[in-house]
């Protein structure tokens, strides 16, 4: 019988052969992304991404990606909140609803935006008739994005909430305090480590939305053609040059690595205010 050495007690007791398809996965992650960064031609990189078309894309998303996340902080705040307040078997369901567009294909997605506000939806039909049109345009992308990007913040959020309790809130009531009072001044200040990854990890989500974004807003530039459109436009030989469009997957892939360094410089913090 062979005692634990330090080595075991460290890592554990799982089989050395799990290496094997452990480094296979982790190359199928990483090599792809290195191939998209060997792509790039640095020598024309800054004039591909200041570029009228690919600024034009640039610009658009991050416009709707700004707006996307206010409007999830706006209604993401009070549903994390009603979530992580309710009693559990209702918390179980609501957050299953919220995880749906997770799990949902974009282009389901950008599907049952169209049912809804096209012109023939159930809400389209009302729109229409006092002259308010949604699909293709640029309001209709900030809508498609906060569509996929809202659970991302509510989910985050919720989780701090839950792991803060409900402790201060009740000492700050029991000296007096109001509930807008409470919210401001004790509940968001305790889990705003929670809320900035959340906001953080919206923004990211935004700016990369695709599928409900073709279907529901279209590929206009200038209107509704966000980075995402403007790659696949330009890899179908249309729009934007190839390098141009590689130009911009590096700079997505640059903001998803700089998203998740922010989220991990935050995540300390939370674990502490938990």
């Amino acid at each position: 019988m062979r005692h634990p050495d330090a080595a075991d007690l460290r890592h554990g007791f799982a089989p050395r052969l799990l290496l094997v398809p452990a480094v296979l996965g982790l190359a199928l992650l990483i090599v792809p992304l290195t191939a998209l960064v060997g792509r790039v031609d640095w020598s024309t990189l800054w004039a591909d991404i200041t570029s009228p078309e690919a600024l034009s894309a640039l610009g658009l998303s991050v416009l709707t990606g700004a707006i996307a996340t206010c409007v999830c902080i706006v209604l993401g705040v009070p549903l994390a909140l009603l979530i992580a307040r309710a009693e559990h078997r209702l918390a179980a369901v609501l957050r299953a609803v919220v995880i749906v567009p997770l799990v949902l294909p974009p282009m389901v997605g950008g599907v049952a935006l169209l049912f809804l506000l096209g012109r023939n939806g159930w809400l389209g039909r009302l729109l229409a008739d006092v002259g308010v049109t949604l699909p293709f345009t640029t309001a209709a992308v900030v809508i498609a994005q906060t569509f996929v990007a809202l659970p991302f913040l509510v989910l985050a959020l919720e989780g701090s909430l839950r792991g803060a309790g409900t402790g201060y809130e009740h000492a700050a009531a029991a000296l007096g305090a109001g509930r807008w009072r409470i919210l401001w001044r004790v509940t968001l200040p305790l889990v705003a480590p929670g809320l900035l990854a959340g906001i953080v990890l919206c923004f990211a989500r935004a700016i990369g939305e695709f599928g409900a974004t073709a279907l529901f807003a279209g590929n206009a530039p200038g209107v509704t053609q966000t980075m995402p459109l403007a790659i696949y436009t330009a890899f179908n030989g249309a729009g934007i040059g190839q390098s141009t469009a590689v130009a911009l997957s590096l700079l997505l892939l640059g903001t998803a690595i700089a998203v998740l360094l922010l989220v991990r410089a935050w995540r300390p913090a939370a674990e502490v205010a938990a």
